[in-house]
């Protein structure tokens, strides 16, 4: 029996076929959650600084707990951070993991430097969440309910790379799973700056905009070292998901890129080493040697994989966040 994201395919090989040839075979993957409606996001025309962090404790929430479980076993709020609204610690929406709970999601881990750089990426998060809420105060939202565990089954069959997929199977799954989140923060951070009125809200943004770059820059290299010719297919997952990301998001040209041999134009002349791909955009793209900025409406598409269109205001809702995020920007 046909799921909704098969038919929706099968709609668009038969109306976009031509585009579809031009972008690509992990390009037309995507194209499964192109429908998305253009939501309130970005275009509001009334909102504060409050709502933009809001829009970033979502993103943090869910970081938080996926690299938490995946060097745990336990959620965040079981190592005592708050995910209720306002100061209050509980009443968060719940998170959907792996059979067997929180602890099945600890990663069996087997190499040293890929475990200590999730458990140090792991604290940092959580301190993003405290941060944020800390500086929210009454005003911070509830976590959403989080799916870590469907999420990654829908996104990883639509994008081609399998019909199921597990991010806390081992270090190398972790790295690609890991790969989803850091590059969406970043680009998600990088295009609310503008946004944001208060200057001491604008530093401590770039703050974490900062760190969430060096995470997204560790996960590159980190699987370009692993997967340095690319035949154990690390690098072939990165590129599908980059190619989902960029087709639903609707960008209108080649910037997001997964992890890979780029050729630049300061390499002296005879090399035979090249480069990895440390930055989201190719060289030769606008965004090339900076940081590639998402609109909070591309940024909604991406992290619930909407695929049906809907009526103005209504929430964004699926794949991570089941019921869409808490807050204006939703």
């Amino acid at each position: 029996m046909a799921t909704l994201e098969t038919q929706q395919l099968d709609e668009i090989i038969v109306n976009s076929r031509r585009k579809m040839l031009a972008l690509g075979g992990a390009a037309l993957a995507g194209l499964a959650f192109a429908g998305v409606k253009a939501g309130l996001a970005q275009s509001s025309t009334s909102y504060t600084d409050a709502d933009i962090l809001n829009f970033a404790l979502n993103l943090e929430y869910l970081e938080a707990q996926f690299y938490t479980l995946a060097t745990t076993g336990k959620t965040i709020d079981e190592l005592g951070i708050g995910i209720g609204g306002g100061t209050s610690s509980s009443g968060g929406g719940a998170v959907t993991t792996k059979p067997g709970g929180p602890s099945a999601c600890l990663v069996p881990w087997t190499i040293a430097s890929v475990q200590a750089y999730a458990t140090e990426t792991a604290k940092e998060e959580r301190n993003h969440v405290s941060f944020l809420r800390g500086a929210l105060g009454s005003a911070a939202v509830a976590q959403p309910p989080l799916d870590l565990y469907n999420s990654f089954n829908t996104l990883a069959s639509v994008a081609g790379i399998a019909s199921t997929f597990d991010p806390f199977a081992n270090d190398a799954d972790f790295l690609v799973g890991a790969f989803i989140f850091e590059d969406v923060g970043v680009t998600a951070y990088s295009g609310a700056a503008p946004l944001i009125t208060t200057p001491a809200n604008l530093t401590a943004a770039a703050g974490i905009l900062a760190v969430e770059a060096y995470h997204a820059g560790l996960i590159r290299s980190t699987i370009y070292g692993l997967d340095p010719t690319g035949k154990l297919g690390l690098q072939g997952d990165t590129q599908k998901i980059a190619a989902t990301r960029m087709i639903l998001d609707g960008s209108s040209t080649v910037d997001d890129i997964g992890v890979g041999f780029q050729t630049v134009s300061v390499e002296p002349t005879g090399t035979t080493l090249e480069a990895s791909t440390v930055v989201d955009a190719q060289t030769g793209s606008p965004n090339y040697s900076k940081a590639y900025s998402r609109t909070t409406t591309q940024v909604l598409k991406i992290v619930t994989g909407s695929s049906n269109l809907q009526p103005s205001g209504t929430k964004y809702k699926g794949v991570f966040f089941p019921s869409g995020l808490n807050g204006l920007f939703s």
